[in-house]
């Protein structure tokens, strides 16, 4: 096992491009059980300060929000997908429900989607503004994250199919549209804010780097009830 996740920890170095140039253990018998363990890591980039996003000066009304596709559950939302899995008399070993040839487990460990690769050469041609990362807290906490109190984002849930893990775990746990989209990336790991007429390039390239990407929202001036905000709507769509 230690091996197995060694090894996925350098697949992901090589995906994102980055080196992994340290790391210790510590046993700790009292505190994990046997074939239990622990890990935390983190990663140390640099960047010219010139060039850092998001360019908050540069977002304004008219901007469009651009989507890239998610693996999975990704790794945020856990907690609940475990009650949901429960809920359903389930378990990580049962035939997965909304996929064929694996199981629960297998199924919701899909790794997480690096992003890095297919968006360094959209960022070095300043086609991107901002970019928010959707883990915990999905769209509703995430996208604000990136924006000026000026304006707010609007996303369209109708502007790509939620993904069958999503779809399930909504169904299963009788999950409401707004907690989907509070909770979960719902098929969409990443988003861009581009200026209308950089999308067509933006999703030309993405494609060309092997990325499913969306026109998924846009962004729109803000009064004072919804300044900073990420509103998704048509969510009956999910």
């Amino acid at each position: 096992a230690t091996r197995d996740f060694v090894r996925g920890v350098a697949d992901g170095c090589v995906q994102a491009g980055c080196a992994l140039i340290g790391g210790e253990t510590a046993e700790m018998p009292g505190l994990y059980a046997a074939g239990e363990y622990d890990v935390a890591g983190f990663a140390v980039g640099a960047v010219e300060r010139s060039e850092i996003l998001p360019r908050m000066d540069d977002i304004d009304s008219g901007d469009v929000l651009v989507g890239l596709a998610s693996s999975g559950i990704h790794s945020n939302g856990f907690s609940l997908v475990r009650k949901v899995v429960e809920r359903a008399g389930l378990s990580f070993d049962s035939v997965c429900p909304w996929t064929d040839g694996q199981t629960v487990g297998q199924a919701l460990l899909t790794p997480t989607r690096i992003y890095v690769k297919p968006l360094l050469p959209l960022v070095r041609r300043r086609l991107v503004k901002a970019m928010a990362h959707i883990t915990g807290g999905g769209f509703t906490d995430n996208v604000p994250r990136v924006l000026p109190k000026n304006v707010c984002a609007e996303i369209d849930a109708q502007s790509w199919e939620l993904p069958p893990v999503f779809r399930w775990v909504k169904r299963a746990g009788n999950i409401a549209a707004d907690e989907m989209a509070r909770t979960f990336n719902c098929g969409i790991g990443m988003v861009l804010v581009v200026a209308p007429g950089d999308v067509d390039d933006v999703l030309t390239t993405l494609a060309e780097g092997g990325e499913q990407a969306y026109v998924i929202g846009r962004i729109n001036a803000a009064n004072e009830a919804n300044q900073g905000t990420a509103t998704t709507i048509n969510t009956d769509a999910w």
